[in-house]
């Protein structure tokens, strides 16, 4: 994987702060286009991060999983996203702190201090916030003997190898966007698969639900529609079996090496919810023009903001990054005639 310059392994600086002019919190797909973004603009960045690897969920949680609404990318991998954007961001040498989540943020007199778990401190001008859906988790089934499954290996939230499920026999537990694209995904590849659900009708996009409905069809995958998780069967970590329940208490039993639940993510924003920034339901208000919180100097963008409007898409926070770069421009350059350049015209630094 590219990678611009990572500093994981920074060492505690209490007495002086590195200084930038832009400090990124998230080194997720949108936080990395905000590299870009504000290095079109002459801004030099530092990113920081909580993960040991750039990427955000598109690394930590589903790297080889296909996305198809990137512009000009018919198919993409996560992964491969990733891959991309880092190389894009190469050239304005952005320094990377990973595996710092960021414990405070600080007014001063220069700007603002950030302040990680392991002790490096970042001083910047302006801070662009795009920390995704803040510290996450998976929400997890309510089965009593989920616990020695997880520990095994044999209950997964996750799919970072896919041919680890060749062969297997797979339950799928869900009815989104996740659930609907990885069925379709080990559909070809696994011994078995299952797809259960709550539901008949799915909420994952209409056209991914008609192709999972044709792999049915075909015999591929079966749908084990209105019923939901009772139990899980067997011993020492070895799964053998899911047991589910319609809404009338009657029971089918779905032979299985391995349960995928996949029912979202618990969002958490951790640490930022103390920023003293205006937050909505678990969100950063912004406002859509600019990107700008509540606190005058402060941005953010992504999965991890709200406004009238707002779409939880990486479209949408790529357009947000390029919202916010500008606005943090005129912010730390206040009355500077600004000429501005499309990047055709400009071109790119050689990394």
């Amino acid at each position: 994987m590219a990678n611009p310059r990572a500093d994981n392994e920074s060492p505690p600086r209490t007495d002086a702060a590195a200084k930038s002019d832009i400090a990124i919190v998230g080194a997720g797909p949108v936080g990395l286009f905000c590299v870009f973004e504000c290095g079109m603009l002459d801004l030099r960045c530092f990113v920081l991060d909580a993960l040991e690897a750039p990427g955000g969920q598109c690394i930590a949680l589903y790297p080889e999983k296909p996305i198809y609404d990137i512009p000009g990318y018919p198919e993409i991998s996560a992964g491969e996203l990733v891959d991309r954007l880092l190389a894009q961001a190469r050239p304005f040498h952005p320094i990377l702190h990973l595996g710092q989540p960021v414990t405070s943020l600080a007014k001063t007199a220069a700007g603002f201090r950030l302040a990680t778990a392991k002790g490096v401190t970042v001083d910047a001008g302006a801070v662009i916030i795009a920390a995704g859906v803040g510290a996450f988790g998976p929400n997890r089934p309510p089965l009593k003997n989920l616990a020695q499954f997880e520990a095994s290996g044999a209950v997964q939230y996750l799919v970072k190898r896919r041919d680890d499920f060749a062969g297997k026999r797979v339950v799928i537990a869900g009815g989104g966007d996740s659930a609907v694209d990885w069925a379709l995904s080990l559909g070809t590849i696994a011994g078995s698969l299952a797809v259960v659900h709550r539901r008949d009708k799915f909420r994952a996009a209409p056209e991914s639900e008609r192709r999972l409905r044709a792999l049915a069809a075909e015999g591929k995958v079966e749908l084990i529609v209105s019923y939901q998780l009772d139990t899980l069967e067997g011993s020492g970590g070895k799964l053998e079996a899911v047991i589910v329940k319609d809404l009338n208490g009657k029971a089918r039993r779905l032979p299985a090496d391995v349960l995928l639940p996949f029912y979202g993510l618990a969002q958490d924003l951790g640490p930022i919810a103390g920023f003293g920034l205006n937050v909505e339901r678990n969100l950063i208000a912004v406002d859509p023009a600019t990107c700008a919180t509540s606190a005058k100097g402060v941005f953010a963008v992504g999965d991890i903001v709200t406004y009238p409007g707002k779409l939880k898409l990486i479209v949408s926070g790529f357009a947000e990054a390029a919202l916010a770069a500008h606005a943090a421009r005129a912010y730390l350059r206040p009355g500077e005639v600004f000429h501005f350049e499309y990047s055709t015209t400009r071109g790119v630094p050689k990394p």
